[in-house]
């Protein structure tokens, strides 16, 4: 079951990581570029947001523009 988890996390990493426009994110303020790569790896907008002293509709929208999908 743990196992499970794991493959499903690992795949919405690799689908995170192939959608991301990583020229976009390259081009962010530092707290904000690294927010996203943080999201492109964990998928936890709440603390993206946090990171990038965001609110996590702003954080959301960031996300959107970075072509990072949500959800697991």
């Amino acid at each position: 079951m743990a196992e499970d988890y794991v493959e499903i996390e690992e795949w919405a990493r690799s689908i995170r990581r192939k959608m991301a426009n990583w020229d976009f994110i390259e081009k962010q303020p530092p707290r904000i570029k690294q927010a996203l790569k943080y999201l492109v790896e964990k998928g936890d907008l709440r603390v993206a947001a946090k990171l990038a002293g965001l609110t996590v509709d702003e954080m959301a929208d960031v996300a959107k523009k970075a072509k990072i999908p949500s959800g697991p």
